[in-house]
């Protein structure tokens, strides 16, 4: 009879267990994914979207100065004073520098001599011929003798008409002594000190002016641009703008293409440019090498995608789509241009639709996935 109660007890204890491991077994059947029951590949995605693209032309190009001009004296002597300070904002006008004005107004001086001794001769012979004149028509005098006092005045007009000039040219290398700013523009380095004598015709000048506001900037572009600058090379068409940056990309100034010019360089197969910036804050100085672009068009409301989103195909470039079920599909697609990351879609997306940016190597068409990030 014990033998049959240990039994039956042993028979309780191996059934409830049986049941236990039924239930934890069908909780984790219940709980956990099938084999091949994916939870998608994580990726990133980007939505397609429409945008104003700017259309750039970018080449390198070198800053050169609106004008440069060396100045030298116009006339010799000794150099008595400096008027300016290296480096220094001038005017159009401003005295430079001085020469010892003394030998030319001695000059000016004779010269006004001079002319004052012939106008007293030519009054002297307009009297003459009056008289002359006036006893011709009583026949006291002969005509020849008019003639004669007629040629000493004609010849005293020209004489003092010769002062004048003399005058003239003296008064200008008077005028000459103090030198002056042609044009509007920055001092550079002090050539001559005040006490050399200096010369009309010596090649060193006593300074370099620059005029740096406005300034230019000369650059080139692959002779490929010239259909993109064609219809903007016609008389009366609106002036590109132009962007000047140094080699971080960081803006310097901003100014209007100016010149196209009329040739392509043969040995680089480069057209050259000529664009004016106002450097309002001297950010541009001669000489410097800048990278310039220019904005010859503005794509109006034109699909876009991360330019990364794009992959090459066997077919030509392509992208993943996510479809609403969160799948994906290879769309092969039409690209145009790829500015600051973003590439032009002529064919082949729409705007709404999303596209897989990061991720696509571990993709396949019909592929499920899930999406860690999105953005446009």
């Amino acid at each position: 009879m014990k033998r049959v109660v240990w039994f039956l007890i042993l028979m309780l204890v191996f059934a409830g267990a049986y049941f236990a491991w039924q239930k934890a077994n069908a909780s984790t059947t219940k709980h956990d994914p099938a084999p091949g029951a994916s939870r998608g590949v994580p990726v990133i995605a980007a939505e397609v979207v429409k945008e104003d693209i700017p259309i750039w032309l970018e080449g390198i190009g070198n800053v050169q100065a609106a004008n440069t001009v060396t100045v030298r004296p116009r006339v010799g002597g000794t150099l008595e004073s400096i008027s300016f300070t290296e480096g220094a904002m001038v005017k159009e006008g401003d005295v430079l520098a001085r020469i010892d004005p003394r030998p030319f107004e001695s000059v000016l001086s004779q010269a006004k001599a001079k002319k004052a001794q012939d106008e007293a001769q030519l009054a002297n012979a307009q009297s003459v011929l009056a008289r002359a004149q006036s006893l011709v028509k009583e026949n006291a005098i002969s005509r020849q003798m008019v003639d004669q006092a007629q040629a000493s005045a004609t010849q005293l007009q020209a004489q003092v008409k010769a002062d004048q000039a003399a005058i003239d040219a003296a008064q200008l290398d008077l005028d000459f002594t103090t030198v002056r700013a042609p044009i509007s523009g920055r001092t550079g380095v002090r050539m001559v000190d005040a006490g050399n004598v200096v010369t009309g015709s010596q090649p060193e000048g006593l300074v370099v002016l620059t005029e740096l506001q406005p300034t230019s900037v000369i650059f080139t572009l692959p002779q490929r641009h010239l259909a993109d600058l064609r219809p903007h090379m016609k008389p009366g068409s609106a002036e590109l703008p132009v962007q000047a940056l140094d080699e971080d990309g960081t803006l310097l100034d901003e100014g209007l293409l100016k010149l196209v010019d009329n040739q392509i360089d043969n040995a680089t197969g480069t057209l050259k440019l000529k664009a004016s910036f106002p450097n309002k804050d001297f950010t541009l100085w001669p000489g410097q090498y800048v990278n310039a672009r220019m904005l010859v068009e503005t794509k109006k409301d034109v699909l876009v995608v991360p330019a990364e989103a794009v992959q090459p195909g066997l077919n030509g470039p392509f992208a993943y789509v996510v479809k609403e079920d969160d799948t994906v599909e290879a769309r092969e697609t039409k690209t145009g241009i790829t500015l600051d990351g973003l590439t032009v879609i002529e064919d082949g997306l729409k705007a709404g639709e999303r596209v897989v940016r990061e991720g696509q190597t571990k993709l396949k068409p019909g592929a499920k996935v899930t999406i860690t990030d999105s953005g446009s």
